[in-house]
C-alpha cells in the first residue's frame, strides 16, 4: 500500500523548503530568497516514531496573480492538496499573518483535510507573541518551528504522525528493489511531458519556457506487472558557458548530474528535429563516465516528415553521433501524441536486466576461447598476448577481469574485439561493460 502523503504549502518564500531538507536529511528541494524557485511538487520519503510517510513540497500558492508560470505552480500544490492525507500550512512568523496567508488558508478549509498551521522562522520564545494574530485563520492552534534551526520540529512531526491514517498491516512489507531512471537532456525536448504521460497524471509542469524544470522530481510508480519504478524528472542541462556561474540554474543542473550518478537507466531525450547536437554527446558522455544503462529517446517524432526509411535511416546517423555508446537502444516517440510512449518501460526493464546480468565463469571463459579461436591474440615485438581466464567481477554495470601476459601486448583493437564477441554472446544491449586487466608478474619480460 501506498504511504500516506503530507503537503507543505503556503505562499511564497515561507521556508517550506528549507523545511522538507531538514527532514528529507538532504537537500532534495533548492533553496533560495527567491519567490517561486520550488516549481513542482517534490516527494521525499521519512518516518517519526515508528510511522513511514512522504512528504510532498510544493511551488508558493500566489492566488492573485494571472502569471502563467504561478498558476501552474497553483495547480501543482492543488494537485499535492488532493491527494495529501494531511496538510501542512507554512506562514512566516517574522512578516505575520497577510491576506495571502488568509486566502490560503481558505482555500485549504474547502479541502475538508486534517491541516496544521505551523509558523515558521520563530528563532526564540521572545517571539511568541507574534504566535496570536495566527489564531484568526481559524485552523486551530498555531505551531512555531525554526527550520533553519531545526526548532520545534520533533513537535510538529509528532502531530503530523497524531493526524495520518491507521497504518495498514503490510505497510512495513518487504518492498522488492525499485528502478531508478533519471530522465534527461537538453531543455526543452520533452523529458516533464513524458514522466506525465507515463505517470499518467500531471507530476511535474509543462511548458514551452525552457528551464520550466528546476529540480530532480522523483516520481514512484508501479506498471501493470508490479515493477516498481523511480523516475527522476531532470532539468534541462545547457552548454556550461551559457550558465552563469552562481546562478539558480547551475544548481539545478548539479541536481542532473547526481540524477544521473543515483540511476539505473538514464533515459537521453533528443528533439527529433535536431538530431544529435553537441550538448546531447556531452550529456552521454556523463551517462558513460557513471557507468549507467542508457536508452535514447527520440522525443517530437510526429512532427517529422518520414518515407519508408525514415526511421531506420535517423536511427543509423544517431549511433554514428553516439558512436562511443553504439550499444544503446533508440526508440521514437511523441509525448505530446503518447506514440510509443508505452514502450518506454518495456525497454528500461530489459536493459536493466541487462546492466544486473551475471555471467557464470564457465560460460564466460566458453566465449572467450570461441573468441580467440576466431582471431588469434596480438603478438607484438615477437611476444604474443596470452589471456589465461576471464572472470566477472560485478554487475551494475557488468565489470570484468581479464588475467593477460603482459597489458601493453593488449591492442586497443583487440580490446574492442573481445568487447563485440561478448556483446554477441550475451545480451548487453544498452549498458556499458568494463574490462579490468591484471598481469601475472613472472609473465612479464625482466
Amino acid at each position: 500500500m501506498p504511504k500516506p502523503l503530507v503537503a507543505i504549502v503556503g505562499r511564497p518564500n515561507v521556508g517550506k523548503s528549507t523545511f522538507f531538507n531538514k527532514i528529507a536529511g538532504k537537500r532534495i528541494s533548492i533553496v533560495e530568497d527567491t519567490p517561486g524557485v520550488t516549481r513542482d511538487r517534490i516527494y521525499a520519503d521519512t518516518d517519526w516514531m515508528g510511522r513511514h510517510f512522504t512528504l510532498i513540497d510544493t511551488g508558493g500558492l500566489d492566488l492573485r496573480s494571472d502569471d502563467v508560470m504561478l498558476s501552474q505552480m497553483r495547480r501543482q500544490a492543488q494537485i499535492a492538496m488532493d491527494t495529501a492525507d494531511v496538510i501542512c500550512l507554512f506562514c512566516d512568523g517574522r512578516v505575520g499573518l497577510t491576506n495571502e496567508d488568509a486566502e490560503v488558508a481558505a482555500l485549504l478549509r474547502k479541502t475538508r483535510k486534517p491541516i496544521l498551521l505551523v509558523v515558521n522562522k520563530i528563532d526564540s520564545q521572545n517571539q511568541n507573541d507574534a504566535l496570536y494574530e495566527y489564531y484568526n485563520l481559524g485552523l486551530g492552534d498555531p505551531i512555531a518551528v525554526s527550520s533553519t534551526n531545526m526548532l520545534g520540529l520533533g513537535d510538529l512531526l509528532e502531530e503530523i504522525v497524531r493526524l495520518l491514517p491507521p497504518p495498514d498491516d503490510d505497510e512495513q512489507a518487504e518492498r522488492s528493489e525499485v528502478i531508478q531512471l533519471a530522465v534527461v537532456g537538453r531543455p526543452n525536448v520533452g523529458k516533464s511531458s513524458l514522466c506525465n504521460r507515463i505517470l499518467a497524471e500531471e507530476r511535474t509542469m509543462v511548458s514551452d519556457i525552457p528551464g520550466t524544470t528546476r529540480d530532480a522530481i522523483d516520481s514512484a510508480f508501479t506498471d501493470e506487472d508490479g515493477t516498481r519504478f523511480n523516475i527522476i524528472d531532470t532539468a534541462g542541462m545547457r552548454k556550461k558557458r551559457a550558465v552563469e556561474a552562481e546562478s539558480l540554474e547551475r544548481y539545478s543542473v548539479l541536481r542532473a548530474i547526481t540524477a544521473i550518478d543515483r540511476c539505473d537507466v538514464a533515459l537521453l531525450m533528443i528533439d527529433a528535429q535536431d538530431g544529435v547536437t553537441e550538448q546531447d554527446t556531452k550529456i552521454a558522455d556523463l551517462i558513460l563516465d557513471a557507468g549507467k544503462a542508457v536508452i535514447v529517446a527520440v522525443n517530437k517524432w510526429d512532427l517529422v516528415k518520414k518515407d519508408t526509411n525514415t526511421m531506420a535511416n535517423m536511427e543509423k546517423v544517431i549511433l554514428r553521433d553516439l558512436k562511443f555508446m553504439s550499444y544503446v537502444p533508440v526508440l521514437f516517440l511523441s509525448a505530446l501524441t503518447g506514440k510509443r510512449t508505452n514502450t518506454v518501460l518495456d525497454q528500461v526493464k530489459e536493459v536493466v536486466g541487462n546492466y544486473r546480468r551475471r555471467i557464470p565463469t564457465g560460460v564466460l571463459n566458453e566465449a572467450l576461447a570461441d573468441a580467440q579461436t576466431s582471431l588469434q591474440p596480438p603478438v607484438h615485438g615477437g611476444r604474443k598476448l596470452k589471456i589465461y581466464y576471464v572472470t566477472q567481477q560485478s554487475a551494475c554495470p557488468p565489470t570484468f577481469v581479464f588475467f593477460i601476459n603482459d597489458r601493453e601486448l593488449l591492442h586497443f583493437a583487440y580490446e574492442r574485439y573481445l568487447e563485440n564477441h561478448l556483446r554477441k554472446s550475451f545480451d548487453f544491449t544498452g549498458t556499458p561493460i568494463r574490462f579490468i586487466l591484471r598481469e601475472k608478474e613472472n609473465e612479464k619480460p625482466g
